[in-house]
């Protein structure tokens, strides 16, 4: 069985759809002037592009006991940077 060609201005204009329809077994090319560009097809196994946000720096940092005090006198020198108290 051939696979579907569909010209680029059509799959621009249906993407959704044929994106559904590949997902359901029904892979297709997309073409440039009657040239086959690129096959979609789709993706098995898709476990590798989930995203894992929430906690995904765990274990690789620690937050001092004293942060809000270090918190503050960053605030200080931020403010004395930006104001340039110490500028003659």
């Amino acid at each position: 069985m051939a696979m579907r060609m569909i010209n680029i201005h059509e799959a621009k204009t249906h993407l959704s759809r044929l994106v559904e329809e590949a997902v359901k077994g029904e892979p297709f090319i997309i073409a440039k002037a009657g040239k086959a560009m690129v096959k979609v097809v789709p993706i098995e196994d898709n476990s590798a592009f989930a995203s894992k946000r929430i906690g995904f720096m765990e274990g690789m940092y620690e937050i001092p006991d004293n942060f809000e005090e270090i918190d503050r006198e960053l605030d200080k020198e931020i403010e004395r940077l930006f104001y340039r108290e110490d500028a003659e």
